[in-house]
């Protein structure tokens, strides 16, 4: 009868032990995610970035499973291990951050303090490598925390032993099972739950999950432990600290992003899928403010000079089409290139895009942003997304197409207004596969415009652009280019599906039929002369196939020439 409660608790136990183990599995996915997805964010190179964070955090989970067997008191270690794994994952983004930020203001600091001239601000030599160690900074925290959260295993191992006082013959399976499982769990768990909030919250709230496991075996397995006071003081103090990081990490975080900015940040917000961020520049009152707008961190449109950029993307297309009836536009959110269409007088226009939070606060500002920017942004786009003509799609265009293409629909002229492909999940935006479904959208006699970045930072991209929508069926593809002050210079692609190229449309055009305050006609024709020999390699540059990632992986290797992270 007196083995009967040791056999209870025994049972109880083990199976505490493995359902800590299962949810630790889960934080050390999570951690994973987090580094990934914001050293992503921050480097520009989301896929490589989340594969080598991953890679490199199984890696040094390897080496701390080895490190492991020199630890002499498995419940003392986890212990240890738990506080130290939820310090380094609650506080290494807020770090990461501070870091890049420090180094990318030093220089101009220094500027500051000796009165340079701006093209004397210091950025080469020790700044350069200082920045560089910055922003490879979260592969160094991936590093060790792969490294501590590999121990976990190895010390749940013997901790059952101990407590079982034998040799358990299925011990490891049982662990590695519970382990899979968890990080099963933590997948689901940062999809429906951590991805949609503050990425210092979920960081908080995985951190304390680590912290709960170390109390459970303090209050469990008191009698093996050393320094009992100190790591029960260690927990409680951490656990204040989990709360204030929940609350007030995030503000942390965006005070240390904002000082990559120029201009003075008055919102940012994280969506789904992206992080959002207005800055205004004060030009005086006769002159008003300039509202730039950021998506992870690179410039979508500045007030300044958005009227060129959308100016270029939609007069074209709609001045060298036959009817402006019945318009599409992919992407454009902020409704800037909707305002230019609706100018044109058309009787309907279908709106796509993905980000519903982002739309949200383009349609109907008030009450989600500083009013004085509310103001500024009613302006701006003239309230278009408003307009009772607009149907507004919140969904990923790449699939919102077919249910287009199965109702029937027909457009007149379709415009493409979408972020550079600088993630894989837009590249397929820029694929055969996409071109050519929406070339079944597209009326007979219709163009269809692109937004096609940089010809001169991103070349080959560019190209690769234009000799994509050609692969996709249209029957002229054709690009043109003009200086975007804030963007530099910039690229559009124009496509025809049957007939006349749109060059010689736009040739037969004696004057623009709606008026441009900026924008002429001969300015439109100049665009697309480009330099001496500038496509005299395009053989050499390959088509867009869905799957092949040949837009986004170009793409990629210009930003990092740009940057000077491929030196």
């Amino acid at each position: 009868m007196a083995q009967s409660p040791n056999r209870h608790q025994l049972f109880w136990d083990d199976a505490l032990l493995i359902l800590t183990m299962a949810v630790l599995a889960g934080c050390g996915l999570i951690y994973e995610y987090l580094l990934s997805h914001y050293a992503g964010r921050v480097l520009g190179v989301m896929e490589s970035t989340i594969y080598t964070m991953i890679g490199l955090m199984i890696v040094s989970m390897g080496l701390g499973a080895f490190a492991a067997r020199n630890i002499k008191c498995a419940f003392n270690g986890f212990v240890w291990l738990e506080v130290t794994i939820a310090l380094l994952g609650s506080t290494a983004i807020l770090i990461i951050g501070g870091l890049i930020a420090i180094t990318q203001l030093m220089p101009q600091l220094i500027a500051d303090l000796f009165a340079l001239p701006p093209d004397a601000t210091p950025k080469g030599g020790i700044f350069k490598q200082l920045s560089y160690i910055a922003f490879k900074s979260p592969y160094f925290f991936g590093f060790l925390l792969g490294f501590f959260i590999g121990m976990e295993i190895p010390l749940i191992a013997r901790i059952r032993e101990i407590i079982h006082q034998k040799h358990l013959q299925h011990n490891l399976g049982t662990i590695y099972g519970a382990d899979y499982v968890g990080a099963g769990i933590g997948a689901a768990f940062w999809v429906l739950l951590l991805l949609s909030i503050d990425i210092s919250k979920a960081s908080a709230i995985t951190a304390g999950l680590n912290l709960a496991a170390g109390s459970f075996f303090i209050a469990r397995y008191w009698q093996y432990l050393k320094w009992r006071k100190t790591l029960v003081s260690l927990h409680i103090v951490l656990g204040l600290a989990m709360v204030v990081i929940f609350h007030v990490g995030n503000q942390w975080l965006n005070q240390m992003n904002n000082l990559l900015y120029m201009d003075k940040v008055v919102y940012s917000a994280k969506t789904r899928y992206q992080q959002l961020t207005f800055t205004e520049r004060k030009m005086g009152l006769e002159q008003g403010n300039v509202v730039n707008f950021y998506l992870n961190g690179r410039l979508q449109f500045s007030s300044a000079d958005e009227e060129i950029y959308h100016s270029y993307l939609v007069t074209p297309v709609l001045a060298a089409s036959a009817r402006h009836e019945n318009i599409l536009i992919i992407g454009g959110g902020d409704g800037l290139a909707l305002r230019d269409i609706l100018k044109w007088q058309p009787k309907h226009v279908t709106l796509i895009d993905l980000d519903g939070e982002l739309l949200d606060i383009f349609t109907h500002p008030a009450g989600l942003l500083p009013d004085r920017l509310t103001k500024e942004l009613q302006a701006l786009n003239e309230q278009s997304l408003n307009d009772e003509r607009v149907n507004i799609i919140k969904g990923d265009a790449f699939l919102e197409i077919d249910k287009l293409l199965s109702s029937g629909q027909n457009f007149d002229a379709i415009i493409v207004d979408l972020p550079d492909p600088s993630h894989p999940d837009l590249n397929k935006l820029y694929s055969v596969n996409f071109y050519a479904r929406l070339k079944q959208l597209l009326a007979g006699d219709g163009l269809m415009g692109i937004q096609s970045t940089s010809p001169y930072h991103a070349k080959e991209t560019f190209i690769s652009i234009g000799k994509t929508v050609k692969a996709a069926g249209f029957n002229h593809s054709q690009q043109y280019h003009d200086n975007v002050p804030s963007f530099g210079e910039w690229g559009w692609t124009i496509a025809s599906k049957m007939g006349a190229s749109p060059k010689t449309r736009l040739e037969r055009i004696t004057k623009l039929p709606v008026e441009h305050q900026w924008l002429t006609l001969d300015m439109i024709k100049a665009a697309f002369i480009f330099p001496n020999h500038f496509f005299e390699q395009q053989d050499e540059i390959g088509v867009n196939y869905l799957g092949s990632h040949t837009i986004y992986q170009l793409h990629q290797s210009a930003w990092r020439d740009q940057q000077g992270l491929n030196n």
